[in-house]
């Protein structure tokens, strides 16, 4: 498959969906075709790293109740530990949504997912950088599943990857959006996706993190430095 196109911050025309989803982690059923898969994910930093080990691809619809959004990770080894709500999710491998309504570079959410369908979800006030401080407390009350094509934790095998598939109501946004929720056709959010994947052994038959590797981040629209919490570098998605 070709690299991703050098354009940054990437663009996405998001599709109105013809009916509404059944989350059950399956991003191949038909509903998802009329859908294009976003490029796929390069190094947070961009043109100065190479093209990640695994590939990453998104996809999004909307309707007028949900924001819908699709990935496929390829991963020969599936593993995850975390069980619990707002857990730090990203201490596992795991898939990101960072969303902007207004493009204002503050005011945004962010949701994390591992390959046990646990997740975590924050609200940003304003970036850290900014002195911002999340909100835990915030809740998407998304749709989430997960599928492994493949066997989870199990390192006897080699495995396909993984999908996901998570349904955001529009009701979660509204509060803090500063944008129609739900959207009007030709409205423009600002959106990024983060995987993060870390470098494992196999010790006593189970997956352990290697010792004295950082791990990696991939996303569709780079950020040029390891930092996700820069919205004015996250993609364009306008809603059609």
């Amino acid at each position: 498959m070709a690299p991703a196109e050098s354009q940054v911050p990437k663009r996405y025309v998001c599709l109105k969906a013809p009916t509404s989803l059944q989350i059950d982690g399956d991003v191949h059923k038909p509903i998802w075709n009329s859908a294009p898969w976003t490029d796929l994910f390069v190094d947070i930093e961009g043109d100065a790293k190479p093209m990640p080990r695994f590939e990453t691809r998104a996809k999004m619809l909307w309707d007028d109740h949900y924001f819908y959004v699709a990935a496929e990770l390829k991963e020969p080894d599936v593993w995850a530990t975390l069980t619990e709500h707002d857990s730090v999710i990203f201490h596992d491998n795991d898939f990101e949504v960072f969303i902007d309504p207004d493009g204002d570079s503050a005011r945004y959410f962010e949701f994390e997912i591992n390959a046990l369908n646990t997740t975590w979800d924050l609200y940003l006030p304003k970036a850290y950088r900014d002195g911002g401080s999340a909100d835990n407390s915030w809740e998407t009350y998304a749709k989430s599943a997960v599928k492994v094509q493949g066997t989870l934790n199990n390192p006897t095998d080699t495995d396909e990857g993984w999908t996901v598939e998570i349904a955001f109501p529009w009701e979660c946004f509204k509060q803090n959006a500063g944008m129609p929720c739900p959207p009007n056709p030709g409205d423009v959010w600002r959106v990024n996706f983060s995987r993060v994947e870390w470098h494992t052994d196999i010790v006593e038959g189970r997956y352990v993190k290697r010792k004295g590797l950082k791990e990696d981040n991939w996303v569709w629209s780079p950020q040029g430095v390891i930092d996700m919490h820069q919205p004015e570098q996250w993609g364009f998605v306008e809603f059609a």
